[in-house]
């Protein structure tokens, strides 16, 4: 079994299921590229393995992933030359210019990465608490079942804090529903648990002391039927869903992510590719609390001092 930095790998149940935990908890599982290059080793492992049925992915500390990571130490310590430079950050596109370098570098480790993910030959279960940001949408999205804690909540801020329209694997019209995804993008306003169990994002909501006992016996339930039943139901629901547009979607979307980076990295004189004060965006660290949409007030953070 392979030995990973940024996160843990365990097996339960005579290895039938398991379940791959995310380990930066002191940057809130954000995803530098050493986390997700081991992901996909972790993920590839599993499926692997003939004895596994069922893969838990879970995250360390107070929240499953804050989304990506913009400026960690060790983040920007892997995209300078240097001892610590990843080797990703010379291939895939990374030795190119201009747009291309960055749609190539985000289509291997962003997109393609997840698509592959989305489509695991196991069933994949994302365990999720505290608040998922933004690319943390990403990682669960991409499971075939959520369940969560009942203190989860869900938001994508990076129309409100980057002037992006979104992540880079859009899945939200399909979670979200079209109406609800363009007001949790154009607010940055989040929804709680509650509601992502109603839009059926969310299969179980389990207290939060009890999420990883609940989930592994959710896991362990699922495990019990046959492989082949079991990726034959997945397989028939993905390519439905598929047939109805989703993977056209995703690589639309996905391109314009691609026009969205572009437009700021040509307004921006060294070429930062997302929006900045001068623009009406708000510094990533000085903007205002994500707060919970809520159907009769227009804007929550009036509200406060009333």
């Amino acid at each position: 079994m392979n030995t990973y930095r940024y996160l843990h790998y365990e097996t339960f149940y005579d290895r039938t299921v398991a379940r791959i935990t995310l380990d930066r908890p002191r940057t809130r599982n954000a995803q530098n590229r050493g986390l997700l290059v081991e992901l996909d080793e972790a993920f590839l492992a599993a499926e692997a393995d003939d004895t596994v049925r069922v893969v838990i992915l879970a995250g360390a500390g107070p929240l499953f992933s804050s989304g990506h990571d913009m400026g960690s130490s060790e983040a920007l310590a892997e995209r300078e030359p240097g001892p610590d430079q990843h080797p990703t950050m010379r291939s895939n596109g990374a030795t190119r210019v201009g747009a291309e370098q960055r749609m190539l570098q985000e289509w291997h480790y962003f997109f393609q990465n997840t698509k592959r993910w989305r489509d695991l030959r196991k069933i994949t279960i994302a365990q999720v608490q505290g608040t998922t940001y933004a690319a943390g949408l990403m990682l669960m999205w991409a499971c075939d079942l959520i369940v969560g804690a009942d203190d989860a909540s869900f938001a994508d801020v990076v129309g409100a804090r980057l002037g992006m329209c979104g992540v880079e694997y859009f899945g939200h019209p399909w979670e979200f529903g079209p109406r609800r995804a363009k007001e949790l993008l154009l607010t940055g306003d989040s929804i709680d648990v509650a509601e992502a169990h109603r839009l059926g994002m969310v299969s179980k909501v389990f207290p939060r002391a009890e999420l990883d006992e609940r989930a592994l016996e959710f896991a362990a339930r699922i495990a019990k039927l046959p492989t082949m039943t079991a990726l034959l139901i997945k397989e028939s629901v993905n390519q439905s869903v598929d047939n109805m547009g989703f993977y056209n979607a995703l690589n639309a979307c996905f391109t314009l992510h691609q026009l969205n980076h572009s437009h700021w990295a040509e307004l921006n004189a060294d070429k930062w590719p997302a929006a900045r004060p001068e623009h009406g965006i708000p510094p990533w660290n000085q903007a205002p609390p994500v707060v919970t949409a809520r159907r009769d007030v227009a804007d929550p953070h009036l509200e406060v001092g009333k």
